[in-house]
């Protein structure tokens, strides 16, 4: 069966759509409501192979209300999605938390596709008031406190699920979910006898378990300030992001392998590593706090992590925008999914800059972090990225209509 291509479609069938789609999202926006007779008697001009196609164009966001025209509308939405192949880049997530109680968290989310901020409305009855709200390797948020651990693994993390706290206190602890397993290691003890103590949450049984503790080497650098974490299917990569020294942890066998040595020469001061498909990255920094010279990408290889290929650098103008007013870089962080690995400087979070892998080179975009401004700048701030679905935006508009910043 002919199916017509973008180039193919008439000027005035992608102007109809359009105009059908802008009266539906005002009317969804408005929250007005239709019988299903109605409904069904309205039934939009455009059909078939040609309304498929034409969705099959559309950012995921137009597609929410584009499922509430009509029931033919709903079913090629879902036809559009199945049959055709849509390259759907990962969103930034920026969340929020005032740092007094009751700790009120507010997050906004960044479609790449439409180039807008998104209001998500998180649920205050499902987040915990807990402080300190902090990230890791992209999806998982967590929260912990002497008695209470929450995490939220959901693209738009609406879904927070709580537990009893680890036994041994700690503050800033490295915090991985590697399977059903999350992983709580490290930190700042100052009333424990063994600051490297790791512990691990079974999310199936709910129970905490003991392991090996992590290498006396990190016993100075055991906190998330200065370590990297990145996961694959079956274990964490720990790296000291000064020296780049690097370690696996096992869950099945609840020990410790390495070292390794990431940091591919002594011109790189910062590292720190993620997973982008299934390819173990790492970028460096390049110079110093005070001079940032650069930023550079490495795919790292081998069975012992011995090989780096040089993969890309940032762009001059970019590493302009992660020096911020300020100039000085002490840290960056790093969030990756998919082929997308998003960056910035936590001290200056104003721009994120996001590499694009393709293929064995890159490409480079910066996004201006609506996030941040006046109001802001007192608050606890996290970046993530996820893999955003159009059931998670069904699930985010039943909590609230997302109001387009």
């Amino acid at each position: 069966m002919y199916t017509p291509t973008r180039k193919h479609l008439p000027l005035k069938l992608i102007s109809l759509f359009f105009l059908s789609l802008k009266l539906a999202m005002a009317e969804f926006q408005t929250q007005t409501t239709k019988s299903k007779v109605e409904e069904d008697q309205q039934e939009a001009p455009l059909y078939g192979d040609i309304l498929e196609s034409i969705l099959s164009h559309v950012p995921l966001l137009h597609l929410v209300p584009a499922c509430h025209v009509s029931k033919s509308w709903r079913h090629a939405v879902s036809s559009s999605l199945r049959h055709f192949h849509r390259n759907i880049k990962p969103w930034l997530i920026v969340l929020t938390q005032t740092t007094r109680y009751p700790y009120v968290t507010s997050a906004l989310a960044y479609d790449p596709a439409s180039q807008v901020w998104i209001d998500i409305h998180p649920q205050p009855s499902n987040i915990p008031s807990i402080p300190i709200l902090r990230s890791s390797h992209s999806t998982l948020l967590y929260m912990l406190s002497p008695s209470k651990f929450a995490f939220s693994t959901d693209p738009l993390h609406h879904t927070w699920h709580h537990a009893a706290a680890p036994l041994v206190w700690r503050t800033d602890p490295i915090v991985a979910l590697v399977g059903h397993r999350i992983i709580v290691a490290g930190g700042t003890c100052d009333y424990e006898d063994d600051p490297l103590a790791v512990e691990m949450y079974d999310v199936t049984t709910r129970t905490w378990d003991t392991c090996d503790s992590m290498p006396a080497i990190l016993k100075d650098s055991a906190a998330s300030t200065w370590l990297s974490v990145a996961v694959d299917d079956s274990k964490m990569y720990v790296t000291e992001k000064i020296s780049g020294v690097t370690y696996s942890f096992d869950p099945n066998s609840k020990a410790w392998f390495g070292p390794y040595d990431l940091r591919p020469d002594g011109s790189v001061f910062i590292s720190v590593i993620g997973f982008a498909n299934g390819r173990l990255i790492l970028v460096g920094a390049v110079g110093n706090a005070e001079n940032l010279k650069g930023v550079k990408v490495w795919e790292v290889k081998g069975a012992l992590l011995e090989r780096k290929e040089m993969i890309g650098e940032m762009p001059a103008e970019m590493v302009e925008m992660v020096k911020g007013e300020s100039g000085c870089v002490t840290s960056i962080g790093m969030s990756c999914m998919g082929n997308s690995v998003c960056l910035h400087n936590p001290a200056e979070p104003a721009e994120i800059i996001i590499c694009e892998l393709e293929g064995g080179g890159c490409t480079w975009v910066s996004v201006h972090n609506d996030v941040v401004n006046d109001g802001s700048r007192m608050q606890r701030l996290v970046v993530t990225c996820s893999n955003v679905g159009l059931p998670d935006l069904h699930k985010a508009v039943q909590v609230g209509a997302p109001r387009i910043v």
